[in-house]
């Protein structure tokens, strides 16, 4: 394999690393997700940095990919931190409960939240009145849920 190559291959599999991490930091709102999904960026353009510095012959990207693993390590505290402590405020991961955090001044942002699907009520049998005769259920004598 040449070089030209295998660094192609490194620069897709680290555009793939990106594409993922930004699709969860976009698409979901739980805040651990969110964190994870930013690591995963900074992974793809590691993985990037130290393809284009092994192509170069020259340890810069190397040297410059150390720095981001140390300040993601710092990120990953410090927002671990922030999430507890505002979790144990809140009770809640969800991005979107934490209201009070905005600025004073701006207005809140309200989801449109998908109509959930109604949920039929579960019917209880019922005993029939004494000396009446109940009315067959059609459903049960074609299919029995239980034998």
């Amino acid at each position: 394999m040449s070089e030209l190559e295998l660094l192609q291959a490194y620069l897709v599999v680290g555009g793939l690393l990106v594409a993922i991490g930004l699709t969860g930091f976009l698409v979901r709102r739980n805040l651990l997700v969110m964190f994870l999904s930013v690591e995963i960026m900074l992974q793809g353009v590691s993985l990037s940095l130290v393809a284009w510095s092994r192509y170069h012959g020259d340890l810069g990207g190397q040297v410059f990919v150390l720095m981001i693993i140390a300040v993601a390590a710092c990120e990953a505290g410090i927002g671990l931190a922030l999430v507890l402590m505002l979790a144990r405020r809140v009770h809640t991961l969800d991005v979107a409960a934490w209201q009070d955090l905005r600025e004073s001044g701006v207005p809140p942002h309200v989801d449109r939240r998908i109509p959930e699907a109604e949920v039929p009520a579960e019917r209880w049998p019922t005993l029939p009145v004494a000396g009446v005769v109940p009315e067959p259920n059609e459903e049960e004598e074609f299919y029995r849920s239980r034998v």
